[in-house]
């Protein structure tokens, strides 16, 4: 029998969560918990390579139904990976490293770029992200910003 003691005592999210990827410039988007993804995914446009380096740069577009404010950001592509989308499509995306914010808590996260225009979330935060950090309760929101009228 495992001892129960040792466990860390996880923080609850709601389905949907403010958050911040400060290494990208992006200090406030909203993000959907999505449980049944494996992987982080961010919207973005206009991905290209910096010529003779493994970095990519991209316009970030964190406010939904808009295409205003935009930051462009570069970060190193750790590797391109093969991703099944909720329709069933699998795409070749490119694989980032960056700090995500969680009310007061920061940690890596892996975060696939792709263009998500038509998706009613820019971001979408995967298991991968969570596990062993949060438990998710499907029937609420925002719970872990102090400032929830944004």
């Amino acid at each position: 029998m495992k001892n129960k003691a040792k466990r860390p005592v996880l923080e609850c999210i709601g389905w949907r969560e403010w958050v911040s990827l400060p290494q990208l410039g992006v200090p406030s988007i909203k993000a959907k918990i999505d449980t049944g993804a494996r992987t982080s995914a961010l919207h973005v446009s206009h991905i290209h390579r910096i010529p003779g380096t493994n970095r990519i740069e991209f316009k970030i577009h964190p406010l939904q139904k808009h295409s205003q404010p935009e930051t462009i950001a570069t970060a190193e592509m750790i590797e391109e990976r093969s991703i099944k989308s909720s329709n069933g499509e699998t795409s070749l995306r490119p694989v980032i490293l960056t700090d995500l914010k969680v009310g007061d808590r920061s940690f890596p996260i892996e975060l696939t770029l792709v263009n998500r225009d038509m998706m009613g979330f820019r971001m979408l935060l995967g298991r991968e992200a969570i596990r062993k950090r949060y438990l998710v309760n499907p029937g609420k929101s925002f719970l872990t910003n102090k400032n929830k009228n944004r």
